[in-house]
C-alpha cells in the first residue's frame, strides 16, 4: 500500500501546531498553572518546552522520518529489538488512553458550545457542570466528538488531517486573541495578569518538585511529544525538510498559544470566579462559563469561546487517533476506513469508563498519562542518541542550516544522558508523590542515575548490526 505524505510544508507545521495545542493550552495549562503557584508554574514549563521539549520534539522527528512508520513499525523495523518495539507499543496504548479521557472533555466542550445558544449553563455553572459532567449524556457527547474524529481521519492525510487543520488553527488564533482583548477590559483583568505573569520566588522553592512535575508533565502533553504523535506525522514528511526548524517552529507556536490562552482565561478567572483554582479539570466550565452569564451578548460570547476550545480539542483528537490507526494500517495492511472503524469502536469502550467513572478520568488526567509521556520521551531520546547514534546525525543534518549543524553533537549527548536524568528524576518525585512516600532529593538522584546507567547499557547492546548504517533510509 503506497503510503501518503503532507501536500506542503504548511499542512504539516499546522497538523503538529494543532496537536500540541489542543485542549493541553486551553483547558489543561490554565488549571495546571492556577493549581501550582501561576508564574512559578508558568517559568518552570516556558524552560522545559524550550531546553528540554525542543531537543525531544527533534528526537521524535528524527525517528520519524528516518523510519518512514508508525511508532510499533519505527523501531521495530530501525532496531529489530524486542525491547525498543515495545516502546513503540507503549505509544499506541498512551494514544488510546489519552483519547479515552480528552474525548470526554471534548464532549463537555460541544455540549457547552451548543448550549450557548440557549444559556442553559448561565444560572448557575457549578451546579450546571456537576450534573452534566458525568454519565449517559456525556458519553452521548463523547460518541459525537469522537465520530467526527474519525470521519477526518479516515479522509487520509491530505483531504482530511491536512486540510482540516489548515483552516482550524487560524481560526483558534485569530478568535484567542479577539477574546484576549476583551479579557483585558474585564475588571479582574489585572489581578489575573498579576498572578498568572508576576513569579513567586517563595512559592516555587517551597513546592519545587511537585511544581517541576506538573510543569513536565504539562510541557510533554502540550507539545505532544512522548506518546509518539511526532514519530508518527513526521513519518509523512519529505527529507529535504529542516528538522531542527520545524521543532523549533511547533515549540514556538505551542508557547505562544498557551501563553494567549493564560491571558484569556486568568483576567476571566479573577472577574466572575470565586478563585483560580475554583473547579479544577472543570474550571473552564464553571468559572469562566459563569463569566458570560452577566455579560451583554454573553451567549454569542459563550459560543465563540466555545467554539474556539472545540477546534482546539479536535486537533488533538486527530493526531491522537492518527497513532493506532498508522499502525493497524502499516503493519497490517489494513484500509484506513477499516482501521479507523476498529479503533472508534475501542475507544468508545475505553472512553466510556472515563465518562461514567470520575475516579477513572482523574486517575488519567492526573497522573498517569504523564507519567507514561515521561517514560516515552525518555525511551525516545536514549534510543536515538545511542542506538541510531551515526543515522540520527544524519537523519538531524538533512536540510538543516549552519546554526543547527554546529548544534547537533551537543543535542545527540545531551538527549542521551541529561535530558533523560531529568526526565526520571520528574518521573520518580511524581511516582513518590502519588503513593505517599517522602523520598528526599539524594534518594530520587541515586534512583535516576541508576536508570540512565541501565538504559544506556541496553542501548549500546542494542548492538551494531541492528543499528541502521549512515546510508540506510527507509523509501517504502
Amino acid at each position: 500500500m503506497v503510503r501518503e505524505s503532507w501536500a506542503s510544508r504548511a499542512g504539516f507545521i499546522f497538523a503538529a501546531v494543532g496537536s500540541a495545542i489542543g485542549l493541553g493550552n486551553i483547558w489543561r495549562f490554565p488549571w495546571m498553572t492556577a493549581e501550582n503557584g501561576g508564574s512559578a508554574f508558568l517559568l518552570l514549563y516556558l524552560l522545559i518546552v524550550l531546553v528540554v521539549g525542543v531537543p525531544g520534539l527533534l528526537a521524535a522527528l528524527v525517528i520519524g522520518r528516518r523510519s518512514n512508520r508508525n511508532p510499533v513499525g519505527a523501531f521495530k523495523s530501525l532496531a529489530g529489538s524486542r525491547f525498543w518495539t515495545a516502546l513503540g507499543a507503549l505509544c499506541v496504548v498512551t494514544s488510546i488512553m489519552l483519547m479515552s479521557f480528552y474525548s470526554v472533555v471534548g464532549g463537555w466542550i460541544l455540549r457547552y458550545f451548543l448550549e450557548s445558544a440557549t444559556g442553559a449553563y448561565f444560572a448557575s455553572p457549578e451546579t450546571h457542570f456537576a450534573a452534566i459532567s458525568y454519565g449517559a449524556e456525556a458519553f452521548g457527547y463523547q460518541l459525537a466528538v469522537l465520530a467526527a474524529t474519525s470521519l477526518i481521519v479516515a479522509a487520509g492525510i491530505r483531504r482530511g488531517i491536512e486540510a482540516t487543520t489548515k483552516v482550524m488553527i487560524p481560526g483558534v488564533v485569530v478568535l484567542l486573541i479577539g477574546l484576549a482583548i476583551w479579557a483585558s477590559r474585564q475588571p479582574g483583568a489585572a489581578q489575573g495578569y498579576e498572578f498568572y505573569l508576576e513569579f513567586d520566588g517563595a512559592y516555587l522553592a517551597e513546592n519545587f518538585l511537585s511544581v517541576l512535575g506538573g510543569a513536565a508533565g504539562q510541557a510533554l502533553f502540550t507539545l505532544s511529544i512522548g506518546s509518539g504523535t511526532m514519530i508518527t506525522y513526521a513519518s509523512y514528511i519529505d527529507d529535504d525538510r529542516s528538522l531542527p526548524l520545524d521543532a523549533s517552529a511547533i515549540a514556538v507556536f505551542n508557547l505562544g498559544i498557551g501563553i494567549l490562552a493564560g491571558f484569556v482565561v486568568f483576567p476571566l478567572l479573577f472577574s466572575f470566579a470565586p478563585g483560580p483554582t475554583e473547579g479544577g479539570p472543570g474550571a473552564l466550565f464553571i468559572g469562566i462559563a459563569g463569566a458570560f452569564a452577566s455579560l451583554p451578548g454573553g451567549r454569542l460570547l459563550g459560543a465563540v469561546f466555545f467554539l474556539v476550545v472545540l477546534l482546539a480539542a479536535l486537533t488533538s483528537l486527530i493526531s491522537m487517533l492518527e497513532i493506532p490507526v498508522s499502525f493497524l494500517v502499516d503493519e497490517f495492511d489494513l484500509e484506513r476506513s477499516t482501521a479507523t472503524r476498529g479503533l472508534f469502536a475501542l475507544i468508545v469502550l475505553t472512553g466510556g469508563v472515563n465518562a461514567f467513572s470520575p475516579a477513572v478520568f482523574t486517575l488519567f488526567a492526573d497522573h498517569l498519562v504523564d507519567l507514561l509521556l515521561m517514560l516515552g520521551l525518555t525511551g525516545f531520546m536514549v534510543y536515538t542518541a545511542w542506538v541510531l547514534g551515526p543515522a540520527a546525525i544524519e537523519e538531524y543534518l538533512e536540510g538543516a542550516g549552519q546554526l543547527s549543524r554546529s548544534l547537533v553533537v551537543p543535542w545527540r549527548y545531551a538527549i542521551g544522558t541529561l535530558f533523560p536524568a531529568f526526565l526520571l528524576f520528574t518521573f520518580y518525585a511524581d511516582i513518590a508523590a502519588l503513593v505517599g512516600l517522602s523520598a528526599g532529593t539524594g534518594l530520587l538522584a541515586v534512583a535516576t542515575l541508576l536508570t540512565v546507567v541501565a538504559l544506556v547499557f541496553v542501548a549500546r547492546r542494542s548492538g551494531p548490526g541492528n543499528r541502521p548504517q549512515p546510508s540506510e533510509r527507509r523509501t517504502d
